[in-house]
């Protein structure tokens, strides 16, 4: 080992693991949380098929999701269905680990549960996006998962489509949600707690050509797929490499660079909130939290715990 990945290895890791835990409130905590997200975890292999409301047109959600997150797509899709007293019908996309307990899983939920497998999107992306015109997509479909939730729901499709987060619960009826779905036509995003697109603005705006809208989250993101242009992505995402490099908010970039160009479907920052507090995940008043950063430890604490079983037994009896 070269003394910088020795030093990478023995120092910075170990430095930045004790820093994460303590931010989550210590190893302690971070153990009773961790037993507590196992809980979720079975209490998620017990949850019947998706309830149907006949008579009402069903919606369609887009997620993704895997071994590590199955569990959190049952939750938010039934808690979606239960809120919304809405049939749902879910097309969800391999992040490249489901297995055959995740298969057992998720098709436990129904019918109207559409599982795209990796093999289906590798082969979509040969069709649609070759590497020789696309090196720089492909080698981040590869390295940074987040950007398949873009070019594995949109690729080679057409119409709108509502892509969310499975760290997401719903609490109370999501009428804007079921608005846009009913005449989707504008680009829907929900807004951050904080602006974090990983690349400066001047940047972004350069790219864009128009200015960037502030808070863009895609934990809740409603595009068009066949307006996206691939070569135009692939530009961006070239750029931004030589200049900044790459980040983790790659995705989050793009998406704030799409909306920079028209009027957005906004959701409302206090119905849908990104990174809610411990006093809103214990007493909920929003319709809908997205459990990011620090906010995971209450939704493995308290968020799931809300969620109402079909049949009108809490999750947690």
């Amino acid at each position: 080992m070269t003394p910088g990945q020795l030093l990478l290895r023995f120092y910075h890791t170990p430095i930045g693991k004790m820093r994460d835990s303590l931010r989550h409130g210590g190893p302690f905590v971070v153990r009773e949380t961790e037993r507590q997200r196992r809980e979720m975890e079975i209490t998620a292999a017990a949850f019947p098929a998706l309830p149907e409301f006949p008579g009402r047109p069903p919606v369609t959600l887009h997620l993704m999701t895997g071994r590590r997150f199955w569990y959190q797509t049952v939750f938010c899709l039934h808690s979606f269905a239960a809120a919304a007293q809405t049939t749902v019908r879910a097309e969800i996309y391999d992040d490249g680990s489901i297995d055959t307990n995740c298969t057992a899983q998720l098709t436990r939920l129904g019918p109207g549960v559409r599982i795209h497998y990796i093999g289906e999107l590798r082969a979509k992306l040969d069709a649609h996006l070759p590497a020789a015109r696309f090196p720089v997509l492909r080698e981040r479909w590869l390295n940074y998962p987040n950007i398949r939730k873009l070019i594995d729901v949109h690729l080679g499709s057409v119409g709108w489509k509502l892509v969310i987060d499975s760290d997401l619960l719903f609490f109370r009826r999501p009428d804007f949600l079921l608005n846009w779905l009913a005449a989707p036509n504008r680009i829907l995003h929900a807004v951050d707690c904080t602006e974090s697109y990983g690349y400066s603005r001047p940047l972004l705006q350069e790219l864009a050509g128009a200015p960037i809208p502030p808070l863009v989250n895609v934990g809740l993101c409603g595009l068009r797929s066949d307006a996206l242009d691939w070569e135009e992505l692939e530009r961006w995402c070239a750029t931004l490499h030589a200049r900044e490099k790459t980040t983790y908010y790659l995705e989050q970039a793009l998406v704030a660079m799409l909306a920079a160009r028209a009027p957005c479907a906004i959701a409302p920052a206090a119905d849908y909130v990104t990174l809610p507090s411990r006093a809103e995940v214990l007493i909920p008043r929003a319709v809908m939290h997205h459990y990011v950063d620090t906010a995971k430890r209450w939704y493995f604490r308290h968020g799931w715990r809300y969620i109402t079983l079909p049949g009108g037994a809490s999750s947690s009896d």
